[in-house]
C-alpha cells in the first residue's frame, strides 16, 4: 500500500457550482432554475416555512381565543426561607445578587419572592420584592429582618400624545 496515493482522485472540497456560464457547463441558460415559475426570475425569495403555496395558512385558519399575560407579567425568582438559611451564615445580608452568587436565583427576573417553607436557625437580613407572611414571621422570630425592595417601574406613557376626552 502506497500512502502517497490514498487520496488520489478524491476531492475533499467540491467546487462551487458556477451557473449561467454557457451550455457547455451544464448549468447554463436558466442557471438550474427551470424555465418558468415563481422562483425562476431574479429577486424571487424562498418562501417562509409557514407558506402553503397561497392556501390560507394554518395560523390564520385556526380561531384565536383568549389572551396571554406574557407581555406584562413580571417574572420573580421564588426562594424558600429554608434554602436561604442553608446557604448563608449568621448575620449575613441576603439580596438578589447574593442569591445569584450562591445559585438560588439564576437568570434574569424582575425580583425575588421569599416563601416560608423550611426553618430558620440564623439571624439574617433579607432584601426582596415580596415576602409571604410565614417567611416574615420566621425571619423576625430569630431576630432577623426583612426589607421590601421596590419592583420595576411601570412604563411611562407618551406624554406628548394628547389625552382623549375619556382620559380627562
Amino acid at each position: 500500500m502506497d500512502l502517497s496515493k490514498i487520496h488520489h482522485g478524491i476531492n475533499k472540497r467540491t467546487p462551487k457550482k458556477r451557473v449561467g456560464r454557457g451550455p457547455g457547463s451544464g448549468h447554463g441558460k436558466t442557471s438550474s432554475r427551470g424555465s418558468k415559475g415563481q422562483y425562476a426570475s431574479a429577486g424571487a425569495k424562498k418562501p417562509r416555512f409557514t407558506f402553503e403555496g397561497g392556501q390560507m395558512p394554518l395560523f390564520r385558519r385556526i380561531p384565536k381565543r383568549g389572551f396571554s399575560h406574557e407581555t406584562w407579567d413580571l417574572k420573580y425568582h421564588v426562594v424558600n426561607v429554608g434554602d436561604i438559611d442553608k446557604a448563608f451564615n449568621n448575620g449575613d445580608t441576603v439580596d438578589a445578587a447574593a442569591l445569584a452568587k450562591v445559585g438560588l436565583a439564576k437568570g434574569p427576573a424582575d425580583g425575588v419572592r421569599v416563601l416560608g417553607q423550611g426553618d430558620v436557625t440564623k439571624k439574617l437580613t433579607v432584601k426582596a420584592s415580596h415576602f409571604s407572611k410565614s417567611a416574615q414571621e420566621k425571619l423576625t422570630a430569630k431576630g432577623g429582618a426583612f426589607e421590601l425592595v421596590p419592583g420595576p417601574k411601570k412604563p411611562v406613557r407618551n406624554k406628548m400624545k394628547p389625552k382623549t376626552a375619556k382620559e380627562k
